[in-house]
């Protein structure tokens, strides 16, 4: 049996308890009910109105004579008594004016507080933002290759920088005179210039390449292709007395798209 043969049964079902149900209520009513013979009285009517509203009328006092003797009524605003501010101390409308002006000061002091704390951040030692020691440089010099020569960049993470080696001739390219090589090393941030996402390296094309939106760059962080509106941004380094290289990531310097490139890229199939 289908679904619709079902709830017309159903709704037939239905119809035939209710006509049921009316059926034997007309019936009861047919034998409780006997014809009504006769006049009606118009007059017994009336003194039947009559008799119910004065049976659902209150019964009203009686009206009592004013006793003279009782003397009048005080009328009590006439007997108040004017109460200065030492007495009553701070009236409601202070009350919530102070309370909100309190709110509104305290909400004030804590954007205050949070905006210093954001335009001076409290940098920790040898954390982002300030300089950090990669380690020896002849050491990170010699970890930036595969064994079969070519360049495999190694990540700093303290730094959020990638280690690549720079052998050539900076003259011409983008990066001419800036404190960008060190030791043989370059430090390039690991931030895609374009949105911000981390741009991971790729072995086989030698190069890095942004997994969001397909910006690539060479082992030197020139751009090479995508929406990335220039390079990739890099850190000013050093090495000091002790052959440690530093990286002060707290000097960021960008460059733009270089029209003479100091890397080759690709060099293999891309990653993306």
């Amino acid at each position: 049996m289908s679904t619709n043969q079902i709830l017309i049964l159903a709704f037939a079902a239905i119809g035939l308890v209710g006509a049921l149900a009316v059926a034997s209520v007309a019936l009861r009513r047919g034998t409780d009910t006997e014809p009504i013979t006769g006049v009606t009285d118009r007059k017994a009517m009336r003194r039947d109105r009559k008799r119910r509203r004065a049976q659902a009328a209150p019964e009203m006092p009686a009206a009592t004579a004013p006793d003279h003797d009782e003397p009048a009524p005080i009328d009590p605003i006439t007997q108040r008594q004017e109460v200065g501010p030492e007495e009553y101390g701070v009236t409601r409308r202070q009350f919530f004016n102070r309370g909100v002006a309190g709110i509104f000061g305290l909400f004030m002091a804590q954007m205050g507080i949070f905006s210093l704390g954001f335009m001076w951040p409290r940098i920790k030692a040898g954390g982002f933002g300030s300089k950090v020691a990669a380690g020896k440089a002849e050491a990170l010099a010699t970890q930036v290759f595969l064994p079969d020569g070519r360049v495999s960049p190694l990540f700093v993470p303290a730094a959020q920088a990638y280690l690549v080696p720079f052998q050539g001739d900076m003259a011409g390219s983008s990066f001419e005179g800036l404190p960008v090589v060190a030791g043989g090393l370059m430090a390039l941030w690991q931030r895609c210039v374009h949105l911000g996402c981390r741009v991971p390296q790729c072995d086989a094309s030698q190069g890095f390449e942004c997994p969001c939106h397909s910006s690539k760059y060479n082992y030197h962080g020139e751009y090479e292709g995508g929406p990335a509106p220039r390079n990739l941004d890099r850190f000013v380094v050093e090495v000091d007395d002790s052959g440690q290289f530093i990286i002060d990531t707290g000097q960021v310097l960008q460059t733009s798209r270089a029209s003479n490139k100091t890397a080759v890229y690709p060099q293999g199939p891309s990653c993306i």
